[in-house]
């Protein structure tokens, strides 16, 4: 038996996360935590084999928590499930020691197959992020680096966030007209500016502007 603890700050996210792999007999939920301090603080007397780790968490966050791990606990097998797909973010989580990484849309059936995996010592990465990297080395662009990219990769929710900022919105401003947090707005922010490669918000501003969402 694989025995799990899911550390997301988001108890919702916990609770479906659990209600998935309720009927998995080889896997077991053994422990929650809404974060890395409570974390460590469970391993000593709640043993378990696989971490599944969210890494945008208050407090010691994921990055800050692979770092520990791999000092207190080097014997824990860590899986990212985040919603940060930039690859960036996946190098930094693997060089920081986790295992295998997937992204919070992957379904249950390969939400169960890399726990499976990654319980077994082999790495793994989402088939979305694999796909990504693939298609990004495949065909790659020398000028796609020169400025922003177009919006064909940002999300409706992602456009919806930067029509806010460059209406000049901050980020609570934003989050409150969206009916969210701030610190999901911020994570918006950080994968648009990943995805644009914009340098600041004047460039993305432009962006927004040549992309249709403004007028000039």
């Amino acid at each position: 038996m694989i025995q799990i603890i899911l550390t997301d700050d988001h108890a919702i996210i916990r609770d479906g996360i659990r209600s998935l792999l309720r009927d998995e007999p080889g896997l077991e939920v053994v422990g929650e935590a809404s974060n890395g301090e409570e974390l460590l603080a469970m391993l000593p007397e709640t043993p378990a084999d696989v971490v599944l780790l969210d890494l945008n968490m208050p407090g010691m966050d994921g990055f800050a928590t692979l770092a520990a791990l791999r000092e207190q606990h080097p014997q824990v097998r860590v899986l990212v499930l985040s919603m940060l797909d930039h690859e960036r973010y996946v190098a930094q989580a693997l060089d920081a020691g986790a295992l295998g990484y997937a992204l919070k849309n992957t379904g249950r059936s390969e939400l169960i197959y890399a726990l499976y995996t990654v319980a077994a010592g082999q790495p793994f990465l989402c088939t979305s992020i694999g796909i990504g990297l693939l298609r990004k080395y495949q065909s790659p662009d020398p000028a796609a680096y020169d400025g922003p990219k177009t919006n064909n990769s940002l999300s409706k929710r992602e456009l919806e966030v930067l029509q806010l900022i460059a209406e000049g919105l901050t980020n609570a401003e934003i989050a409150d007209k969206l009916f969210t947090s701030k610190r999901t707005i911020e994570t918006h922010r950080q994968n648009i500016i990943e995805k644009t490669q914009a340098k600041n918000t004047a460039a993305l501003i432009k962006f927004a502007v040549s992309s249709g969402l403004l007028p000039e």
